[in-house]
């Protein structure tokens, strides 16, 4: 019996479906990622420009961070954002230096606030390179 139970608990984990794009608020209680511009650095490594909306309220309810992830849902890059945007929607902030694995064409950005963590709409963003 364990053993069918440990089986299964790999069998879930090795077999776990992608990233789900299609589940999200539209509520701007969620932070809503509005526009991404992904530029390659001549390290190789990225540049990811990133618009964010959501309603904050000062110190209680604010949209602090947005990441880069893959379709596995593996973070590749993260931006605290250390304040409320309460007077500057959307706001963008920028993020370098992150890593993308070779062989990765397209990653997956969103947002959080510090009340309802993640939950808003994400972006597909197309890395190419020149």
């Amino acid at each position: 019996m364990k053993l069918l139970l440990i089986l299964s608990m790999f069998a879930s984990s090795a077999f776990a479906s992608k990233f789900d794009l299609d589940t999200y608020s539209t509520s701007l209680e969620f932070a809503q990622v509005t526009k991404v511009l992904a530029t390659q650095e001549s390290s190789g490594n990225w540049c990811f420009g990133t618009s964010v909306i959501h309603n904050d309220e000062s110190w209680q309810h604010y949209a602090d961070s947005w990441e880069v992830i893959d379709f596995e849902g593996k973070q590749l890059g993260y931006r605290k954002l250390v304040h409320p945007h309460d007077n500057e929607q959307p706001f963008t902030r920028s993020q370098c230096d992150i890593k993308i694995p070779s062989g990765v064409s397209q990653v997956i950005v969103r947002a959080k606030c510090n009340k309802h963590g993640y939950g808003g709409k994400a972006l597909i963003v197309e890395l190419s390179t020149n």
